[in-house]
C-alpha cells in the first residue's frame, strides 16, 4: 500500500503570502530566519495581515543555516511560553525545518530528539497548534514535505526527520519573496531541486502519483533554473512553483543516497559546512552512475534523457550518460563545484582566491565514519540500488576525486 500527503491547502502566485488573514485562531508565533525576511518588509506584512485578523503575535527570529538541536529546544520552549494555536515557518528551508521540530517539544515537552530521529516515529501533532509554511528559496520545498533536517554540531551529523505528520497545513507559495534572493542561493537550491525529483522519480516508493510531479519537476527546473540564476523573474516565478512540486514528489515518494551523503558530509568538516544543495549538485551525477546498474533505474534515467529532456542517445548507456552530462554543464552554468576536492567555502569553485575546503588527508580519515553513518541515513532504504557502508566508501571517493563509477 502508498501513501500520497500534502497541506490541506496550498496558495500560490504573487501576493500568496497575505492568505495568512485568513487563518482562524488566536494567537501565532512567527519562526523566521537572518533577517533576509524583515530586511524585505515580509515578515512585517505577515505580522501585520495577522493582527488585522484579530491574532496576538510573537516574533521568534535568527535561526541559523542549518539548524541546530539548541535553536529548536530554545524554539519550543517559547513556544510553551506563548502557547501559539498557529505556527507561521517563514523563510528558507532552515527556519521552516526548525519550526517543524519546534512543533514537537512544544507539544510534547517530553520528547526526545533520540526517538524522533527514528523515520515515522513522531507523536500525535495538531493537540495544540497547526502549521503554515511559507516559503523564500525555491529548493527544499519543505512548506509540502513530511521532512525537517536538524544538525547536531556535537556529532557533526545532519538528521532528517521524516514524519507525515509535520506535513504542514498549509502552505504559501509567494515568488515576491524569491526576487532579490542571491544568485549563489538560486544555484544551491535548484540543484536541490532537481535532486528531489530525480531521486524521488527512481525511488523504490514511486507511484503515479510521485512520477507525475517528479517529472513535471524536471522538466521546469532544468529548462528555468539558468534563467532564474540571472535575475528572472519569470523564471524565479517558473522555478518556486517547480521546487513545490518537486516536494510533493519526494515527500511521498522518498529520496535516495544522494541526500543520504548530503546529510553525512553537511557538517563533517573542520573549516567549514558543504552547502547542502552544493553537495546534492555534486553527487548527483555519480549516484546516478551507481544506480543505473539496477535495470529499473536505468530504464527511467534514460527515459528522464529521452522523452523529457530530448538528450541525445540511442542505448539505455548513451542515455544515461548524456543525463549526467547534463547535470555537469548545468553545475558549470551555475558556478558549482564538480567535486569535493574542489569544493571551496561557500560552495565555490577552488581557485587563488578560494582555497580547497576539504584536504585529502582529512576527508580519508573520516570516510569510514561518514560512510556508516550514511549507512544508517533516514533516505537510504528506498534508494533503488542497495548500498552498504563499503559501497557509500567508494562512492565518496569518486565524489571527491571526481571520477566516473563503474562498479
Amino acid at each position: 500500500m502508498g501513501r500520497f500527503t500534502n497541506p490541506r491547502d496550498l496558495y500560490f502566485g504573487e501576493g500568496a503570502r497575505h492568505e495568512v488573514k485568513n487563518l482562524k485562531g488566536s494567537k501565532a508565533i512567527i519562526v523566521s530566519g537572518g533577517g533576509s525576511m524583515r530586511r524585505g518588509g515580509f515578515l512585517q506584512d505577515i505580522q501585520k495581515d495577522l493582527e488585522d485578523a484579530g491574532f496576538e503575535v510573537k516574533l521568534f527570529e535568527g535561526v541559523e543555516s542549518d539548524p541546530s538541536i539548541t535553536t529548536v529546544m530554545k524554539g519550543a520552549e517559547a513556544m510553551r511560553e506563548f502557547e501559539p494555536d498557529w505556527i507561521i515557518a517563514l523563510g528558507g528551508g532552515s527556519p521552516i525545518d526548525a519550526a517543524k521540530a519546534m512543533w514537537v517539544f512544544y507539544e510534547y515537552p517530553e520528547e526526545s530528539f533520540e526517538n524522533i530521529i527514528q523515520p515515522f516515529s513522531f507523536p500525535e501533532l495538531r493537540q495544540k497548534a497547526h502549521f503554515c509554511a511559507i516559503s523564500s528559496t525555491s529548493g527544499t520545498a519543505t512548506e509540502v514535505t513530511a521532512f525537517s533536517v536538524i544538525t547536531d554540531y556535537d556529532k557533526g551529523i545532519k538528521y532528517p526527520l521524516a514524519d507525515f505528520n509535520i506535513t504542514p497545513d498549509v502552505a504559501i507559495v509567494d515568488p515576491e519573496l524569491t526576487y532579490t534572493m542571491p544568485a549563489k542561493l538560486c544555484a544551491h537550491t535548484g540543484m536541490d531541486a532537481l535532486t528531489h525529483c530525480m531521486e524521488a522519480y527512481v525511488s523504490t516508493f514511486a507511484s503515479m502519483f510521485t512520477d507525475a510531479n517528479a517529472l513535471h519537476g524536471i522538466r521546469e527546473i532544468v529548462e528555468w533554473l539558468p534563467k532564474s540564476y540571472t535575475g528572472d523573474k519569470e523564471a524565479r516565478q517558473h522555478m518556486h512553483e517547480a521546487q513545490c512540486i518537486a516536494g510533493i514528489a519526494f515527500s511521498s515518494g522518498l529520496l535516495g543516497i544522494v541526500h543520504s551523503m548530503a546529510h553525512k558530509t553537511g557538517a563533517a568538516f573542520e573549516n567549514g559546512h558543504i552547502i547542502h544543495g552544493a553537495a546534492n549538485a555534486m553527487y548527483l551525477g555519480k549516484v546516478i552512475q551507481w544506480n543505473s546498474k539496477d535495470p529499473r533505474a536505468a530504464e527511467r534515467y534514460a527515459y528522464v534523457a529521452k522523452e523529457v529532456l530530448h538528450l541525445p542517445g540511442e542505448t539505455t548507456e548513451e542515455l544515461v550518460a548524456a543525463l549526467v552530462q547534463k547535470i555537469r554543464d548545468l553545475n558549470d552554468q551555475l558556478n558549482i563545484p564538480q567535486s569535493i576536492k574542489d569544493y571551496a567555502n561557500g560552495g565555490v569553485k577552488v581557485d587563488a582566491e578560494h582555497p580547497q575546503m576539504v584536504s585529502e588527508e582529512e576527508f580519508l580519515a573520516k570516510l569510514p565514519t561518514i560512510a556508516a553513518n550514511a549507512e544508517l541515513d533516514a533516505c537510504t532504504p528506498e534508494n533503488p540500488r542497495e548500498t552498504k557502508a563499503a559501497d557509500f566508501e567508494k562512492i565518496l571517493k569518486a565524489c571527491y576525486y571526481d571520477t566516473d563509477i563503474d562498479f
